[in-house]
């Protein structure tokens, strides 16, 4: 069947983040087709008329989007990626907040040094250059 879960389970969080997020996109972009869609007059047809297919056409393309969205998180070749790079970030180890703060201080430290550095680069060689001109 086209729309049974592969490998139920196995990779959960993965495959229902990403779900999650293309329907996000997905549900955006209907909307923005909703806004567009409704200023049209839709060539003398009644409001209620032009209301509906404004409506009707996002909302198809949703549904369309969704099931397609799912269909593709349950392909074998997609499903067996998250599934794997699920498995790969339970093996990561991550640093403790101390070591993070330790880090990126340092980091802000440099990037300051580097900027003065270069600063006093361009300065100095500004002088020189009108000096010598």
């Amino acid at each position: 069947m086209a729309f049974e879960i592969y490998k139920r389970g196995q990779g959960k969080y993965t495959r229902l983040c990403s779900g999650f997020g293309a329907a996000i996109i997905a549900g955006l972009g209907c909307w923005r087709l909703y806004v567009e869609l409704e200023p049209i007059s839709w060539w003398g047809l009644s409001r209620r008329w032009a209301l509906w297919i404004a409506t009707m056409v996002p909302v198809g393309l949703f549904v369309v989007l969704g099931l397609s969205i799912f269909w593709l998180m349950n392909k074998a070749t997609v499903a067996d990626f998250m599934i794997a790079a699920e498995g790969e970030m339970k093996k990561v180890s991550w640093s403790s907040r101390r070591e993070i703060a330790v880090s990126t201080f340092i980091v802000i430290v440099v990037v300051i040094v580097v900027a003065v550095l270069l600063g006093v680069t361009d300065l100095s060689f500004k002088m020189f250059f009108t000096w010598l001109l």
